[in-house]
C-alpha cells in the first residue's frame, strides 16, 4: 500500500523556508537591480546634461567663443565632473550643424542628416537606436548675448550609462549574507522547536506501549505553546497510568462481584443436587440461590442499560410533567421498599409548580439510585432531605445525607465508570454504574448530575434540569 513519506520537523520547515527566502530575495533582487539601473540611467543623464551645460558656458569668454587651443582645453577638463566608468562623446557644433570639434573614442563624426534631426528635437535628452546599439544624445546651446551661436552635444551608449558592476556585486552579497543568516536562523529556530515535540511523539509512543514512567524535560523550553503542550501531555500521562490501575482494580472487583453471586449459586444447588441438605435445607437454599440470581440478573441489566445509553440507542420518552409531583412520586415510590422508621426522610418542593419535559422513568431511576447511595451512607441514626429550589433557567433538586461524607482523593472518581470507594466496596455489592448512569440520563434530559458539597456532615449531589420552556401553573 503506498504511503507518503513523512519528513522530519526540522528538516521540512528548514527547506521549505529557505526556498522561501531564496524567492523572496530572487524578487527583491529583481526589482532592485530594476531600480538600480532606472536610477542610474537617470543620475548619469542628469550628469551628462550638467556636463554639457558647463562645457557650452566655458566655450563662451567675454560675449565671444574662445580660441581653438583654448576650447580644447575646456573640454578635456569635463571628466572632472563625470561619475561613470565610461568617457561619453563629446561634439562641439556651430550654429549651421557642423561640427568644430569632437571628442570621439572610434575617430568617426556625426552625420550632418543625423545632426541635423537631433537640432530639430525640442527635448534636451533623445534616445536614438542604430544598428551598434541604443544611444542617449544630450544637446546644450552655446548663447552669446541670447543668441545661439553652436551646440555641445554628448552622446553615450545606454548600456555604459546603466553600467553598474561594483552595485550589483555589493547586492549579490547583501542578498547571500541575507539568506545565510535567514538559513542559519530557521535552523537553530526549528532545531529548538522539534526538539521537544520529538520528545513528546516519543513519550506518545511509551504510551501506546503501556509504559508511564517516564519524565519530559521542560526546564529550557521558553515557548508558552510548547511548555503546555509538555505539561498537558505529562499530566494525560499520569491520569492514564491512575486510570489504568483503577481500572485493573475495578476489573477485579466486577469479576468480584459477578463471581460471588455465580460461585454461590452453584454451591448451593450442587448441594442440593447431591442431597447433602435435608429438605427444609434444600428450600432454603433455592431461595438464597433465587435471591442470588436476581442479584446477578440486576447486575448484568445495569450493565446493559449502561451500555445502551452510552451507546445514545435509547430514546428518551420525555413529557411536560409536574416536577413536584414527578419528585414526590420517585420518593414515594422508593420509601414503599424500605424498612419503616429505619431513616428519617424530608421532602421540600417548591411552593410555585414547575411543568418539565421529563422522562419520569428515567427520573426515577436517578432519584433511586441517589437515595440508596444516601441511605447507604447514612450509619445510625440520620436522615435524607430532598429539597427543590429554581434558578433562572433551571430547575434544582438536592438530595442530602447526614453521612461521614467522600473522601476528598475520591471526589473527582465517583462519576467514573465501576468506580466504588474504599469504604463502599465492602459494605455495598454492585458495579458501581449508579453515579455514572444517572448522570448520563441527567445529561439525555438536557441537565446534569453533580456533586454540590460533600464533608464530614454529609453530602449532597443536584439533580439540575432545564427550565427554558416551562409551563408554569399548569
Amino acid at each position: 500500500m503506498f504511503t507518503n513519506k513523512k519528513i522530519p520537523l526540522q528538516r521540512y520547515w528548514t527547506t521549505r523556508y529557505v526556498w522561501t527566502l531564496v524567492v523572496g530575495l530572487f524578487v527583491i533582487g529583481l526589482i532592485s537591480v530594476t531600480w538600480m539601473r532606472y536610477q542610474t540611467l537617470e543620475n548619469r543623464l542628469s550628469m551628462m546634461e550638467f556636463v554639457a551645460e558647463q562645457t557650452a558656458g566655458r566655450l563662451v569668454n567675454d560675449g565671444r567663443v574662445v580660441p581653438k587651443e583654448e576650447e580644447a582645453r575646456f573640454i578635456q577638463s569635463r571628466e572632472d565632473f563625470m561619475n561613470i566608468n565610461s568617457r561619453p562623446n563629446l561634439y562641439v557644433l556651430d550654429q549651421e550643424g557642423n561640427v568644430v570639434f569632437q571628442d570621439r573614442r572610434d575617430g568617426q563624426t556625426l552625420s550632418k542628416q543625423f545632426t541635423a534631426s537631433i537640432l530639430d528635437e525640442k527635448k534636451t535628452i533623445n534616445k536614438v537606436s542604430f544598428s551598434t546599439g541604443t544611444f542617449y544624445v544630450v544637446k546644450k546651446p552655446i548663447d552669446i548675448n541670447d543668441v545661439t551661436v553652436g551646440w555641445v552635444i554628448l552622446t553615450e551608449s545606454e548600456e555604459n550609462l546603466i553600467a553598474v558592476k561594483q552595485e550589483y556585486l555589493q547586492l549579490f552579497l547583501i542578498l547571500v549574507m541575507l539568506a545565510l543568516l535567514g538559513w542559519i536562523a530557521i535552523y537553530f529556530l526549528s532545531r529548538r522547536l522539534s526538539k521537544p515535540i520529538k520528545e513528546v511523539a516519543q513519550a506518545a509512543r511509551e504510551v501506546k506501549e503501556g509504559n508511564y514512567g517516564f519524565e519530559i524535560q521542560d526546564e529550557d523550553v521558553k515557548e508558552a505553546e510548547l511548555y503546555d503542550l509538555i505539561q498537558s501531555f505529562q499530566e494525560m500521562s499520569n491520569k492514564l497510568e491512575h486510570l489504568e490501575e483503577l481500572r485493573t482494580q475495578l476489573l477485579a472487583g466486577v469479576t468480584h462481584e459477578l463471581k460471588t453471586p455465580v460461585t454461590s449459586i452453584s454451591g448451593m444447588l450442587r448441594a442440593v443436587k447431591d442431597g447433602i441438605v435435608d429438605q427444609k435445607e434444600a428450600a432454603e437454599f433455592i431461595r438464597i440461590s433465587l435471591k442470588e440470581t436476581e442479584k446477578l440478573e440486576r447486575m448484568v441489566l445495569d450493565l446493559l442499560a449502561f451500555n445502551t445509553f452510552a451507546a445514545n440507542s435509547i430514546p428518551l420518552a420525555k413529557k411536560m410533567q409536574s416536577i413536584n409531583r414527578t419528585v414526590k412520586e420517585a420518593v414515594h415510590n422508593w420509601e414503599v421498599g424500605q424498612e419503616k422508621g429505619k431513616i428519617h426522610l424530608s421532602l421540600h418542593l417548591l411552593k410555585e409548580d414547575v411543568h418539565l419535559p421529563v422522562d419520569n422513568m428515567r427520573f426515577q431511576q436517578i432519584m433511586t439510585n441517589l437515595l440508596n447511595n444516601a441511605l447507604h451512607a447514612v450509619e445510625g441514626e440520620g436522615g435524607i432531605d430532598v429539597q427543590l429550589h429554581s434558578s433562572p433557567g433551571m430547575i434544582h433538586i438536592n438530595v442530602t445525607d447526614t453521612g461521614s461524607g467522600i473522601k476528598e482523593e475520591e471526589k473527582d472518581l465517583i462519576f467514573e465508570r465501576f468506580y466504588r470507594g474504599e469504604e463502599k466496596k465492602f459494605k455495598v455489592g454492585g458495579l458501581g454504574l449508579g453515579l455514572p448512569f444517572s448522570k448520563m440520563i441527567a445529561q439525555s434530559m438536557g441537565g446534569n448530575l453533580t456533586l454540590l458539597k460533600s464533608s464530614l456532615f454529609g453530602t449532597t449531589f443536584q439533580i439540575s434540569l432545564s427550565n427554558k420552556n416551562e409551563n408554569i401553573g399548569k
